[in-house]
């Protein structure tokens, strides 16, 4: 049992202990937690310390509270491991194969494949809206990257679900204009980066790609189901023709508590792929994947 100091505050100290319990499996994932009052006279402190306590797991995502239901033990989270190999990647496929045994979503009554185990169905990569490019920081981003103005630009949004649950917000910018209405189509299935380079008669190789994090706002808390302010790890960047034209911007934001990205450094077999110099190579040339 962890040892807690006499200085936290006596809500917090209540938090751990229900952690505790929850790991030692007194209160299994799906579980209802006990009521306020019997938590309170179980721990003897107030129903105010219990309900801060209880505050203080749920923004913590160890509990969910359900108005007018009860508060629940969530399962553990399970993370989708997104491998990517610095060495050979090269070509931009998107990042649904990387993710999902297959690169499309699954319609209703679809038998799963061998080997898709874990896949369920709905999950893949599906359009959720086309707007409009107009004036926002992403629109203005995007077009400073490809080098076009912002009446160029088309863009497309979508959601990748895994496991049966949204994981990934992805938005996407290309110097294409009109694009095709069945691309721009809420509901529709498939790759959307093979999509796109399909529409655009082009294929596509990265150019870089870069990572950082931030607090999902409320459009992306609503997509992903979320509280406002999650963190999201953040992946964006350019791809390119095979002649260095810039012809995709691409900016994604994952659920951080469900996957992670995996680089590989090593040859298989066990050559090593690049020394290590601290800090992933602080003072490089540049990003990359």
């Amino acid at each position: 049992m962890a040892t807690h100091r006499s200085d936290t505050p006596l809500y917090r100290r209540l938090a751990r202990q229900l952690q505790e319990r929850i790991d030692a499996g007194t209160y299994p994932a799906g579980s209802r937690l006990p009521s306020e009052p019997e938590l309170s006279a179980d721990f003897g402190v107030n129903r105010l310390t219990v309900r801060q306590a209880v505050a203080e797991l749920e923004r913590a995502a160890v509990l969910e509270i359900r108005r007018g239901v009860g508060t629940f033990v969530r399962p553990p989270a399970v993370r989708v491991s997104i491998t990517v190999d610095p060495r050979s990647q090269r070509f931009d496929l998107g990042s649904v194969h990387r993710a999902l045994p297959l690169d499309t979503a699954l319609p209703s009554g679809t038998a799963l494949p061998e080997g898709t185990a874990g896949v369920v169905e709905g999950d893949g990569e599906t359009v959720v809206a086309a707007p409009a490019v107009g004036g926002s920081a992403e629109d203005d981003e995007a077009a400073r990257q490809l080098g076009r103005t912002t009446g160029e630009l088309s863009r497309v949004d979508t959601v990748i679900r895994i496991g049966g649950r949204p994981r990934v917000a992805n938005s996407y910018w290309v110097p294409t204009r009109p694009l095709p209405a069945e691309l721009q189509r809420p509901g529709r299935p498939g790759n959307m980066v093979l999509a796109l380079a399909g529409a655009a008669g082009v294929e596509l190789e990265y150019d870089w790609r870069a990572f950082g994090a931030i607090g999902a706002d409320l459009a992306d808390a609503e997509l992903l189901g979320v509280p406002p302010g999650t963190p999201l790890l953040v992946r964006e960047g350019v791809s390119c023709t095979p002649d260095g034209t810039p012809a995709l911007y691409v900016r994604r934001r994952i659920d951080g508590s469900s996957a992670r990205f995996v680089l590989h450094y090593r040859e298989p077999g066990g050559t090593d792929g690049g020394t290590d110099r601290g800090t992933d190579g602080a003072g490089g040339s540049g990003p990359a994947e």
